[in-house]
């Protein structure tokens, strides 16, 4: 049976971590992540077909197993301001690039949320940095892999990883978070 309390405890550290290292690459300015219901809903539908994606690729590309589900996250969270009438019901491969999954990064930034060159090389930075951060994570808590628990660690991480995306994007649609008694 898989401890759920040591799970929220991963993932409560991971997040904690991961907001912290984009703190700093000056990718995240608030340290709490956005988010919204819908965005959240699209998770759980695109988790089972994400994991099948980056399991495939994890033990060649562990860092883009990672860290394309902030990219999906971003993606989501884009569509969500964007027109969310329009892409609530968008399949999970509608946001794979002209590669498939393996340039859902650069179609993210690039074809959908229109980056400039700079601020697309520092997010990407970034999201590298929280993946080998994430990785560190799983090392030092001695998770092995094939195991029932690294699974469950694994999906975490990649929850993780798509909420963090998620809150980059709204953030940098300039959303935030304001005390109820201060909205006019």
């Amino acid at each position: 049976m898989i401890d759920t309390k040591y799970l929220d405890y991963y993932e409560k550290t991971l997040t904690g971590g991961l907001i912290k290292v984009c703190q700093g690459a000056g990718v995240l300015k608030g340290s709490e992540l956005l988010g919204s219901a819908d965005i959240d809903a699209k998770w759980e539908e695109y988790i089972k077909p994400y994991i099948e994606d980056a399991v495939g690729n994890f033990n060649q590309y562990p860092e883009a197993a990672l860290g394309f589900a902030a990219f999906l996250g971003m993606a989501v969270a884009h569509n969500w301001d964007v027109d969310w009438a329009a892409h609530k019901d968008d399949p999970y491969q509608s946001y794979y690039g002209s590669r498939g999954w393996d340039d859902l990064d650069e179609h993210t930034m690039w074809d959908l949320l229109h980056l400039t060159k700079d601020y697309g090389k520092q997010l990407s930075d970034a999201l590298d940095s929280c993946a080998l951060a994430t990785l560190g994570l799983i090392r030092h808590e001695q998770i092995e892999a094939e195991t029932e628990l690294g699974f469950y660690v694994l999906s975490r991480s990649y929850t993780v990883m798509y909420k963090l995306g998620a809150a980059l994007e709204l953030e940098r649609l300039g959303y935030k978070k304001v005390p109820v008694d201060k909205i006019v």
